[in-house]
């Protein structure tokens, strides 16, 4: 059977020899059936206010649609999830495909601690200069090919749960930006799938944050980006590699 050997990295607050409190890397590897994967894609808009947001998104699309469409073809399930954009959809059948499954009703959420990010983001994070938030996007990004045959398109958390459920998907992962934003917080992201007791992990190296380094901890937009995956590796989700999916 085909299967993905996913090496799922997380971090853990323990103590050295010497009794002092450090953070430690801990690789779990997990080998899940391709069939029982399914991948959200988050907020890959045509878009974004952002200017900066907007070059790193273009950037990343070729190397994300790479992985989707060989993860496609191994059997895992693929989630379109650009949030706010479904009238665009209507009338695809992917989106008609997630509106019609079975709907699972969801269990209520475990507790879980959230404490706060390492950056700060309060300026709207774009570091090429906008500070006026408003709603460019239109669609999910035309360079990520979507199979109308195979494919969902949803930005409910609702829906993704019931497809997690309908397809008996044992490992998700998401991608997609913005990961201090978007890819925590909406209905179909990382806590609220944690917090439904869903396996989940980001692939780190298929994100972006929404950072500007004039601001806390006045630190690159790369290493603010690095940050925030490690925040999520010791609070959230375990993370991955794009790689592990296309080997």
């Amino acid at each position: 059977m085909n299967h993905f050997n996913f090496s799922l990295r997380r971090q853990e607050l323990t103590q050295d020899a010497g009794g002092h409190n450090s953070w430690r890397v801990v690789i779990e590897p997990r080998t899940v059936a391709a069939p029982q994967t399914a991948i959200v894609v988050c907020d890959m808009w045509d878009h974004h206010w952002s200017r900066g947001a907007s070059e790193r998104v273009e950037a990343m699309v070729p190397r994300m649609n790479s992985v989707l469409v060989t993860a496609r073809q191994r059997g895992a399930l693929i989630i379109h999830a650009p949030s706010e954009t479904m009238p665009f959809y209507a009338d695809h059948l992917a989106r008609q495909r997630a509106q019609t499954l079975p709907q699972v009703e969801q269990p209520p959420p475990l507790e879980h601690a959230d404490p706060p990010l390492p950056i700060d983001d309060a300026d709207g994070g774009s570091d090429t200069g906008e500070s006026s938030w408003y709603t460019a996007w239109s669609r999910q990004h035309a360079g990520l090919f979507i199979d109308p045959d195979r494919d969902l398109i949803t930005d409910k958390g609702s829906e993704v749960y019931s497809a997690l459920h309908h397809h008996n998907i044992a490992q998700l992962l998401i991608l997609g930006v913005h990961t201090n934003m978007c890819v925590l917080r909406r209905s179909f992201a990382i806590k609220q799938m944690v917090r439904w007791g869903i396996n989940v992990a980001l692939v780190r190296d298929l994100t972006d944050t929404m950072y500007n380094p004039a601001q806390r901890p006045y630190v690159s937009h790369d290493e603010g980006t690095r940050l925030v995956v490690e925040y999520i590796e010791k609070f959230w989700c375990p993370t991955i590699s794009s790689e592990e999916m296309t080997r």
